[in-house]
This record gives structure tokens, sequence and C-alpha cells, in this order.
């Protein structure tokens, strides 16, 4: 078994293979969402973008809900078991896809995507802490950053696939059903558009299964945190406090997950948002289609920088504090500019966003000890920012009518701060100073 208090010489190489093959995933199914918001708006004729946006509000409520059930669930089947129950229960969320298009069933495919959200819950909790502990804590966030680097790759290439089999020729059939009067032909219109999603979805539940089985038959170690009450901090001039009996007496903890809840809103409105920015400053549509993949191009240049640096040049905490500074001058450059200038600003936040996740994390469940899977499902529960940012987003803009730059710096700005206050001194609340 694995045992965090001893720091390992070197990462256990299968594990790592392991983790990278499922953070492929998770991003894979995650940032599909991003070309499923105007593909459903489309297809399903949504009137507003706020309504569009519970795409992203099923997925990452979904973590809210299900992270601290999970880690009872793994306390009580086991981390590998844990991980093959998540990859088929993604698979089951992909199935549900086909009678959604069938019925043309918004609330159907969001049920689909809450499924897919809720397994990604599980294996997310499993995984990150996994991923945090199977090698040195200092070189924790390098490790976290090359999977991520398998995350962001995945987000990268499917909005291009999806863009090409969901969006292809999306000007055209918006136009074509702008202009046909008789509801039969608009109707075969939209089942055609639809009908799209049977092949990818299909292909997508046999691929989860197939890799649960492999799962199934590997070895991979199991955590052993429940006797290890003192975890090393590499930096700051801290010592941990040990001996806690409580899970609330580790203040840092519950900071950390506010921290990913900003982390992973602000990540969410870069990378899912930038299609609905870029429309309203009049961004080709062509192009658009792919803006996804413009953030998650640049979040893969900062995971390489990320691997690059820390901890050999900088820190965790400084990487966290240069990235949300960088995140609040693009963000002002985003709102106070037009056109392309504006719109590659917003693709830029990836770089901003790169480090971020890699850096919280460690941070928010170091010390833990035998809290680790608990402290693991709380920070987990802090992706639900990715639910509620959005939705913010559009009331501002849709229902208090704000312009759509000035509503999006309403909504960046406040998390930006927040993770630098963490990056600065929320992460050591608890500890004390040598």
């Amino acid at each position: 078994m694995i045992n965090p208090s001893k720091p390992q010489k070197k990462t256990a190489l299968l594990p790592m293979i392991i983790c990278c093959a499922l953070f492929f995933i998770f991003g894979f199914v995650t940032w599909a969402n991003g070309t499923l918001i105007p593909f459903l708006k489309l297809a399903l004729n949504l009137k507003t973008d706020l309504q569009a946006f519970f795409v992203t509000f099923a997925s990452y409520i979904a973590y809210f809900f299900l992270a601290l059930p999970s880690s009872w669930i793994l306390k009580k089947i086991g981390f590998k078991n844990g991980l093959v129950l998540g990859m088929v229960i993604l698979g089951v969320g992909s199935l549900i896809f086909i009678p959604a298009a069938d019925n043309r069933s918004f609330s159907l495919f969001l049920a689909g995507i809450f499924v897919q959200g809720s397994a990604m819950a599980l294996l997310q909790t499993a995984v990150n802490p996994y991923l945090s502990i199977i090698g040195p804590i200092d070189s924790a966030a390098a490790r976290i950053s090359i999977a991520g680097l398998c995350n962001k790759g995945a987000g990268v290439m499917v909005p291009i696939i999806f863009g090409i089999l969901f969006l292809d020729n999306a000007k055209e059939v918006t136009a074509k059903l702008e202009t046909t009067i008789d509801m039969n032909a608009k109707n075969a219109i939209l089942d055609e558009l639809l009908h799209r999603v049977h092949t990818p979805y299909i292909v997508l539940a046999v691929v989860f299964v197939l890799f649960a089985v492999l799962i199934k038959f590997v070895h991979l170690p199991e955590i052993n945190a429940e006797d290890d009450d003192e975890v090393l901090v590499n930096d700051e001039l801290m010592t941990p406090i040990v001996a806690k009996t409580s899970i609330f007496q580790y203040p840092h903890l519950f900071l950390g997950a506010l921290a990913i809840f900003s982390c992973v809103a602000v990540e969410v409105m870069a990378g899912d948002i930038i299609n609905t920015y870029g429309r309203e400053l009049h961004i080709d549509a062509d192009l658009l289609r792919f803006s996804t993949s413009f953030t998650l191009i640049c979040m893969l240049v900062g995971y390489v920088l990320g691997i690059a640096t820390i901890p050999r040049f900088v820190s965790q905490q400084m990487a966290l504090r240069i990235c949300a500074l960088s995140g609040v001058l693009l963000t002002i450059v985003s709102v106070f500019t037009t056109g392309y200038v504006s719109y590659y600003s917003v693709a830029l936040l990836g770089l901003a966003n790169s480090l971020m996740w890699p850096a919280i994390f460690p941070l928010g469940i170091k010390g833990l000890g035998k809290f680790t899977k608990t402290g693991s499902a709380i920070m987990i529960m802090g992706i639900a920012g990715g639910a509620i940012w959005p939705l913010v987003y559009g009331f501002l803009k849709d229902k208090l009518h704000i312009d759509f730059q000035h509503a999006f710096l309403f909504a960046m700005l406040p998390a930006y701060l927040y993770i630098i206050y963490f990056a600065i001194k929320g992460h050591k609340v608890g500890f004390k100073h040598k």
C-alpha cells in the first residue's frame, strides 16, 4: 500500500498511467459541454443562453451532491472497485443521450449529463488524492499538471470532433430553420440534427465499459492514509497540526474547497462561455465552434510550464498567485476591448487558469492524514462552481440586461480575487508558523 507519510523517491508508473488515462476521459466528457451548449440550444430551439447554460449546471452540480457519498462508497468498496463502478455509471449516462435525442427532450439530456457528472464525482474523489500522494507532496502540483495535460488534451480534441459532428453547417441550418414555415419540415431538420448524437455516445459508452474491465484486472495499490496524522509541508516555514479529531478542525481545507469552487467557475466561464461571448462579439461562426479548443490549448501551455517549473523554480503557492493575477488582468482586457482582441483575451484565460487546480488541491488536503479521503471529497464538492457561475453570468446578462462584457467582469473578478487570497493567506490558516 502507498503510505503518504513516507515521501516516495519517485512516482509509481502504472498508477500514474491509469490516472492520466482517467483524466483524459474526464476532459473528454467535461469539455463536451462547450459544444453541447450551442448544439442543444439550436437543436432543441432553446430561447435564451441562460436555458442552455443548464448543460453545465447539470454536469457540475452533481459533484456537490455526490462527492461526500462518493468518499463513503470508496471506503466501503475500495479505490479500484470505485473506479470500475464510476466508469460503468459513466457509460450509462452516455446511453441516456440516445432516448433524449429520439424524444427531443432537454430534461432527459440534462439527466444523462447529471448521471455522467455523478460518475465523475466518484472517479475524481478517488483519483485526485491518489495522484497527490503517489509521490512526494512537494511535486504534487507537477503530477497533477501532467494529468492535466491529458485532461486538457482531450478538451482540445472534443470541441473539434464534436464541433464537426454536431455543428457542421450550423449557419446554414440556423438560416434554414428561420426561413422554414412548415412545422413538419422544421421538425425533420431538428430530428436530423439530434440524430448526430447517436453514434458518438454509443461509442463512448462502449469505451467506458471496456476501460472499467481493464481497471478491474490491473494492479493498483490502495491509498493508506488511515494511520497518518502528519504530512510534510514544503515551504512557508509552517508545521502541520497533528492529532486532530474532526475534519472541521482543518480550516484550510474548507477555504481550499471554496478556492476550487472559484477555480472551476473561471475555468468553465473561459472554456464553455467563450462561444456565447464570441457570438456577442460577432466572431465568425465557423471559428466559434473551436472556441473551447483555443482556451484549452492555452491551458496546455500552462501545464507544460507547471511541469517544468514546479517545485524546481517556483512554489505551488507562487504559481497560484501569478495565475490568479494574470486572470484579473486578462479579464479586464477582454471587457474593455472589442472584436478579436477581446475574444482572444478570453481564450488566454486558459493560460491563467492552468495551474490553479494543480496548486489548490494539494494545498487544500495537506496535513489531513486519516481525513484525506473525506477532505478530498469536500474539495471535489467545490467543482459545483462550474454549475453556478455560468448561471450567474446568464442571469446578469439575460435577466438583469447587463452588457455581456460587464456581466463577464462582475462574474469573474470576485472569483479571481478570492483565489489570490487563498494563495497568499488562506492555505496557511490552521498551521503554526515556526
